[in-house]
């Protein structure tokens, strides 16, 4: 009987823990209202592409693409479906997605980033260089 206890309890805490890390997961308004950036698990790591733009079109009327990034040949690429935030994984003790990068197309740049929930409907979005002292927190606000 104490053994079931004990499988039941580990069970019931693993889901706890996979609910809280999911708890990203979805559609988040960033702080300027551009654009909404949808959270998605791969490979158990977290991901977000850009699904919805404000503006989606340039001055001639076409997409809006990648035009700052560094690479060439990457300025021709959308920046709907553009995927911004990478390989973040959740730690369960500080309660946040860390070891993660976000791209900003807006300047090109790709830093180091960290990521916490504030209630159900705010994501605290942190961009850094080398450490996380150095770096700008924005809010993102949940959509769906």
């Amino acid at each position: 009987m104490r053994t079931l206890l004990v499988v039941v309890a580990v069970l019931f805490s693993t889901s706890i823990i996979a609910q809280s890390a999911d708890a990203v997961l979805g559609k988040w308004e960033t702080k300027n209202g551009k654009s909404h950036v949808e959270i998605y698990k791969k490979d158990g790591e977290y991901y977000g592409e850009i699904v919805w733009l404000k503006e989606p079109l340039n001055e001639e009327g076409k997409p809006k693409v990648d035009k700052n990034n560094p690479e060439e040949d990457m300025r021709s690429r959308p920046l709907k479906g553009l995927e911004l935030l990478r390989k973040f994984e959740y730690d369960a003790d500080d309660e946040m997605w860390e070891d993660g990068e976000i791209y900003d197309p807006e300047s090109g740049d790709t830093y180091s980033c960290e990521m916490s929930l504030e209630g159900d409907d705010k994501l605290k979005v942190r961009g850094y260089l080398g450490i996380s002292l150095l770096g700008r927190t924005t809010v993102w606000t949940r959509v769906e």
